[in-house]
């Protein structure tokens, strides 16, 4: 199983990504599953809302998770967050798990990059963001990737993923 982040700071196109991503992987006949992590209490499955979004895209599953509880649904009635590799565990079996959010998870990740956001670049400081997708012309040592371009982006994370 592929695990892959998309990681950047609120605003950048995150979900936006993830949703022109899924499509592209499908079609290619991976199996899609999404760990969406939210700061916040959610609502799920109203129209507009991100796990809806996913889902709609095409997702196998999408896995939410906050502070407050996880979906599929389980309050967590105070007790602390799961950890990424138990949420990993439930996702089995797929071929690839977008992760959105976890900025510090160690695991490799696309940064999306809006400098028009005012915030500065994860990548600097952050040693798991392995390429930037943005339509900024930034000066940046990892590889550069077109934000609208989906097709470019998976094909960079098959490409990774399949790295020794």
């Amino acid at each position: 199983m592929i695990v892959f982040g998309i990681a950047g700071w609120s605003g950048s196109g995150k979900t936006t990504l993830i949703e022109k991503l899924i499509p592209q992987l499908t079609a290619r006949g991976i199996r899609v599953a999404v760990i969406k992590h939210a700061h916040h209490g959610f609502d799920l499955d109203r129209p507009g809302k991100d796990s809806y979004r996913h889902r709609e895209a095409g997702a196998t599953k999408v896995l939410m998770l906050s502070n407050d509880r996880w979906v599929l649904m389980h309050e967590l009635r105070g007790a602390p967050e799961p950890g990424l590799e138990e949420q990993l565990r439930l996702l089995e079996p797929c071929d690839l798990v977008l992760i959105e959010g976890f900025k510090a998870a160690a695991v490799p990740k696309v940064e999306v990059y809006r400098p028009e956001n005012g915030k500065p670049p994860l990548w600097q400081d952050n040693p798991h963001v392995v390429a930037v997708a943005t339509e900024a012309d930034i000066d940046c040592p990892l590889p550069r990737l077109p934000l609208n371009d989906a097709a470019a982006v998976a094909d960079f994370i098959l490409d990774y993923a399949r790295k020794p």
